[in-house]
């Protein structure tokens, strides 16, 4: 969970959110360099020089919408074994 910090009073307290985090890492990707790469989602949202992308749960659920209807490209990562690292 995230949390988010809120000024009460002058006082900082914390506060739990129910949105979950999640980054996809370009480094970590065996398809980076490719032209898989390039019609990759992290390619279509961050651009020509993709590092990484972070999203919450809810983000992705919009996200897959879009995918599904063929409106921005579908997530192509594939994990980068240690092996080949």
């Amino acid at each position: 969970m995230s949390q988010a910090l809120a000024r009460v009073e002058g006082r900082e307290r914390c506060e739990m959110t129910n949105d979950i985090e999640f980054s996809i890492s370009c480094h970590d990707c065996v398809r980076r360099g490719t032209p898989d790469c390039a019609d990759c989602l992290v390619s279509f949202v961050l651009g020509e020089t993709p590092d990484e992308l972070v999203m919450t749960a809810r983000d992705a659920e919009v996200v897959q919408l879009f995918t599904v209807q063929g409106m921005m490209p579908r997530l192509k990562f594939q994990h980068r074994s240690s092996e080949e690292s």
